[in-house]
């Protein structure tokens, strides 16, 4: 975190830098279109950082185990991001907990333990394999093999459908169209 801040402090002391030798050198517009470009970049390539120096522990080993903790934790209201990435009141109360129980001497596993038994497993971002869970984990080869199942019984189809043979009547009645076409 602190060297994701430094970094993004020294880009942008760089930026004014070279910002202010460019401007002597171009023209306004050009400087102007380079100015947004550069603030464009800046903001891009910040990283977003939901954590607050106050929710911090102050002992760098409890901070580096709780955002650990953090990372593994589904934000429920972003549903895709960790509490860790989340700016939602809710992970915010998350994370404060998650601190809490760590400086409480609470190990990792059972802090996550905590927390699922009051939000269950969509509270994981990376649910265990389990009977509850197995639909989720299966799922995506479930609709890949049912469609592909599906595929293969439309292609059957169409084939049978094409190859089905002419009656003899159909075949007399074809023959004395083409014969008609050809004299004709």
């Amino acid at each position: 975190m602190i060297r994701a801040r430094l970094a993004a402090r020294l880009a942008a002391r760089l930026a004014a830098r070279l910002a202010a030798r460019l401007a002597a050198r171009l023209a306004p517009a050009t400087l102007a279109a380079l100015a947004a470009l550069t603030l464009a970049m800046l903001f891009a390539a910040a990283p977003a950082v939901a954590v607050q120096p106050s929710e911090m522990l102050s002992d760098p080993a409890l901070e580096a185990r709780a955002e650990h903790v953090g990372r593994e934790l589904r934000c429920l209201v972003c549903r895709n991001q960790s509490i860790e990435d989340s700016e939602a009141d809710l992970a915010h109360d998350l994370r404060l907990l998650v601190r809490r129980r760590i400086a409480a001497g609470d190990s990792d596993q059972q802090v996550i333990a905590y927390i699922r038994s009051r939000y269950g497993d969509y509270v994981l971002l990376q649910p265990p394999f389990e009977f509850g869970t197995a639909l989720l984990w299966g799922g995506p080869a479930l609709i890949l093999l049912l469609g592909g199942i599906a595929l293969v019984r439309f292609y059957r189809r169409r084939g049978a459908a094409a190859e089905a043979s002419l009656s003899p009547d159909e075949q007399r009645r074809l023959a004395l169209i083409l014969r008609k076409g050809v004299q004709g």
